[in-house]
C-alpha cells in the first residue's frame, strides 16, 4: 500500500508510522488523519506486530494543522457554495468516519501499544494527536503546545485535560504557553525526554522491551487503563472540542486572523499572535527546538 502523507514501515515485531511532509513541518492536511488510521489498522491485523512507533520525519513531529492557505483543503466537509457551513463542520468533528481527531485516535483503540517518539514542534492539533499514544519519549528541546488557545481553535482530543491536573490544564489552556520536552516530562503530560542523540535508541529499547510481553497482556493493561479514562468521560470531551473548534475557527476575529494569513503570510499572523509571548517561533533561538535534530525516514 502506498500513502501520500507517511510512511510505514516493520521490522520484526516493531511497525513504525512516519509522517511525511517535512517540508510543512508535517503539519496536518487530507489524507494524513486517513492515511494514519489505515496504517494503524494494518499493524493491528498483522499479528507479527506487537508495538507501533508513531515519529515525524525531518525537523519536527508534527506543527498542528496546516492553514496556510485557510481551510480549503478541508472544504468538501466543512462549506457550502464557498461559505463555512455549522452543519457540516459539526458532522465532520464528531463522525468516527470523518472526523480527523477521531481517525488520529485509533492509535488509543487499537490493542498494541503506540509509542510516540516527539521531536521538534509538537504544537496544536499534532500535539492533541501525539497525546493519544500510550508513551510518548520526546527530545529535551522539544517544543509541545497549543498556540490555538490563543486564536482559531480548541482541544480536540482532550488529551491535555485528561493527561494534565486542573492547575496545570487551566494554565496552558488560557495562555497557550509551550513546555519544552523536559518540563512535558517534569509535569508528567509525556513519559520521558531524552536529549536528542538518544531518543532513537531510547524508543527502540523501550518498543523492545514491550515487544517481549505477551500480546493479550499488552491488550489486556491498555484497555483496563483506558477504560478508565473513557468512564472518565473523555468521549463527551472529544464532542464537545471538535465542536467548539470550529466555532473559534470562524469568529470575526478568526475570520481576521486567517484573511491576514492568506493575504500576507501565516508568519505574519504567527509573529502577531506569539510575539507577545515570546515562545514558539517568536521564542529566543535557545528556546526553540534545534533545527539540526532532523529525522531521517
Amino acid at each position: 500500500m502506498s500513502y501520500e502523507t507517511i510512511l510505514y514501515s516493520t521490522e520484526g515485531p516493531i511497525a513504525t508510522i512516519t509522517l511525511n511532509r517535512p517540508d510543512r513541518l508535517n503539519t496536518i492536511v487530507p489524507p494524513m488523519p486517513d492515511e494514519v488510521e489505515q496504517a494503524v489498522g494494518r499493524a493491528t491485523r498483522d499479528e507479527d506486530v506487537k508495538v507501533i512507533v508513531l515519529r515525524g520525519a525531518g525537523r519536527s513531529f508534527c506543527a498542528g494543522y496546516d492553514f496556510g492557505g485557510g481551510f480549503e483543503h478541508w472544504d468538501e466537509y466543512l462549506a457550502t457554495d464557498g461559505e463555512w457551513d455549522p452543519g457540516k463542520d459539526f458532522a465532520m468533528a464528531t463522525a468516527p468516519e470523518l472526523s480527523p481527531t477521531q481517525k488520529f485516535m485509533s492509535v488509543w483503540r487499537s490493542p498494541k501499544p503506540v509509542i510516540a517518539q516527539v521531536h521538534g514542534y509538537c504544537v496544536g492539533g499534532g500535539s492533541d494527536f501525539a497525546l493519544c499514544a500510550d508513551l510518548i519519549v520526546a527530545s529535551e528541546d522539544a517544543v509541545i503546545g497549543t498556540p490555538y488557545s490563543r486564536m482559531w481553535g480548541s482541544y480536540l482530543s482532550g488529551m491535555w485535560v485528561y493527561r494534565l491536573g486542573l492547575a496545570r490544564t487551566k494554565f496552558h489552556a488560557l495562555t497557550g504557553r509551550p513546555l519544552n520536552g523536559r518540563q512535558a516530562a517534569e509535569v508528567e503530560l509525556i513519559n520521558q525526554a531524552v536529549p536528542f542523540a538518544e531518543l532513537e535508541s531510547t524508543v527502540a529499547e523501550l518498543a523492545a522491551d514491550l515487544a517481549s510481553i505477551p500480546a493479550s497482556q499488552l491488550a489486556a493493561m491498555k484497555l483496563v487503563v483506558n477504560q478508565a479514562y473513557e468512564n472518565m468521560g473523555l468521549a463527551s470531551t472529544q464532542t464537545l472540542g471538535p465542536i467548539l473548534d470550529g466555532l473559534m475557527r470562524n469568529t470575526p476575529d478568526a475570520l481576521e486572523f486567517i484573511e491576514k494569513a492568506e493575504s500576507d503570510g501565516v508568519g505574519s499572523v504567527i509573529r502577531e499572535r506569539d510575539g507577545r509571548f515570546r515562545d514558539y517561533s517568536e521564542a529566543p533561538p535557545e528556546l526553540q527546538p534545534d533545527p539540526e535534530h532532523v529525522i531521517e525516514p
